[in-house]
């Protein structure tokens, strides 16, 4: 039963099983009610017969109604006397009159007695007639001949000539209904076994044939899982289907899933040959310290060190960044936070102009180091690239905070706007890379826009240059997000 097959077939054979005993249910009282209905009707015109005949005053033996045997016909006062009853019905139930037939009915008189036709008071005789009401049904058994057999029984009252109340007590058999919901009965309980076993094996069937592009995706799945190779994909099923769109999910998983352990690799390589040139630098500069100390270059290994130590603080915010590390929500002024990063470059080849709109507020959420980073990275490139300026701004739009850096140098080409942001990348390859940096500053800054909600992308600045625009959604609940 572990198997998904085994559970639909037998999921959908107890349901089949249910719906058919339910639905033969249904039909058995269906058939037994419309049969009954007619051995009632039945009884009803017999009864209806006798109760005519008494009604015209025809004396009880002479009632030629129940003379079939087929119906056996009970007649009896307003006392509950038998007074008449066919010739060879020997016991009755089921009527609420006695159960036996008395072998000489009491002695009523007949309808059919001459008496006289007036009362002594002159006054006309009472008219016979027959009830019109609905007949009150019953079910028993009635003794016919010596055979005992179940009946549908139809009571009439009548009234006679004479005023005498009498009930007509008349029965139809119900041997055919008994025979035909057996017959019924039997067949379905014969034919129920046989369709749940078509209904299984059908399920057994249609669930392996739709379920076998699945085990085609299992399989390959676990081959790619054994050889580790990442560019296979798994078998697309031409239908439109749920196992379709799962298949194309899986393909498109499996697709991001190369692109990160590709990226993954390139960048450890890469990382591995940033740390290689600083790390063989300074070896080598302490190598020829050590034996000849009057060669030693202090601030050329000092200017390697500090490189080798912004690589790898670099390195270990890219690696938390991939980790999926959320900035905290503290709020953080941008426009102080830029003022402050300025200040603190001083030694800058070209001191950057800045301009903040202090009647705006400026808030955002986030990490106040992580943004600190981005806007220094920023400037490093601008300066790294500004021939005579370097300009940063900061205002509200539309509920968004922008920081913007300009420069005036030869600007980035639009074929690499996109490229620009990849790690490792520096666009002028002839650049050393002592002046170009490792290529992870844009990088870093573009990533950690992405984790505050915010984007960064690179324009034309109105000089010619290139122009870094940094947008970051404003605080929740802050005003005075400007038009700019």
């Amino acid at each position: 039963m572990r198997s998904v097959r085994a559970r639909a077939a037998l999921g959908a054979t107890l349901v089949v099983a249910v719906a058919l005993t339910v639905a033969g249910l249904a039909v058995l009282l269906v058939l037994r009610g419309n049969l009954t209905d007619r051995a009632g009707l039945e009884a009803e015109v017999t009864a209806r017969e006798v109760a005519g005949e008494l009604a015209l005053g025809k004396a009880y033996a002479e009632l030629e109604a129940s003379d079939d045997d087929s119906h056996p016909v009970q007649v009896t006062d307003e006392e509950g006397r038998v007074v008449a009853a066919s010739k060879d019905l020997e016991a009755i139930s089921g009527t609420g009159t006695s159960r036996t037939v008395p072998a000489s009915p009491a002695p009523v008189p007949s309808p059919g007695d001459d008496d006289d036709d007036d009362d002594d008071d002159g006054t006309a005789p009472p008219r016979s007639e027959v009830s019109s009401d609905r007949p009150d049904f019953t079910n028993g058994t009635a003794t016919v001949d010596g055979e005992t057999a179940d009946y549908r029984f139809a009571t009439v009252e009548v009234t006679t000539e004479k005023d005498i109340t009498l009930t007509v007590h008349a029965g139809a058999p119900l041997a055919a209904e008994q025979e035909a919901v057996n017959t019924v009965r039997t067949s379905m309980l014969a034919g129920l076994p046989v369709m749940l076993l078509v209904v299984a094996g059908v399920t057994w069937l249609v669930t392996r044939r739709a379920l076998r592009p699945v085990e085609g995706i299992r399989r390959e799945l676990a081959a790619i899982t054994a050889s580790e190779d990442l560019g296979r994909r798994v078998p697309e099923p031409d239908s439109r289907d749920e196992i379709a769109r799962l298949a194309r999910t899986t393909n498109e998983t499996l697709t991001v899933l190369e692109g990160s352990v590709e990226r993954q690799r390139r960048f450890v390589a890469d990382a591995s040959h940033e740390l290689r040139s600083p790390i063989a630098s300074l070896r080598t500069q302490l190598e020829v310290g050590a034996a000849h100390p009057e060669l030693l270059d202090v601030p050329g290994a000092v200017a390697d060190t500090v490189r080798l130590q912004v690589l790898a603080a670099d390195l270990l915010l890219l690696a938390r960044l991939d980790a999926g590390e959320r900035p905290g929500r503290t709020a953080v002024d941008l426009g102080a936070l830029v003022r402050e990063e300025v200040s603190q470059r001083a030694a800058d080849r070209i001191p950057p102009e800045v301009s903040v709109v202090d009647a705006e507020l400026l808030e955002v959420g986030g990490s106040r180091g992580q943004l600190a980073r981005v806007v220094g990275n920023l400037l490093d490139n601008a300066e790294r690239h500004a021939e005579r300026s370097v300009a940063v701004s900061v205002r509200a739009d539309r509920g968004d905070v922008l920081v913007e850096v300009t420069d005036d140098g030869a600007g980035v080409p639009e074929a690499e706007r996109d490229r620009i942001f990849e790690r490792f990348v520096r666009l002028d390859d002839a650049r050393s890379r002592d002046d170009g940096g490792a290529g992870l500053g844009l990088a870093i800054a573009r990533d950690v826009a992405s984790r505050h909600g915010g984007t960064l992308t690179v324009g034309t600045a109105p000089g010619g240059g290139a122009r870094f625009t940094l947008r970051l959604p404003g605080r929740p609940g802050v005003r005075g997000a400007g038009n700019g």
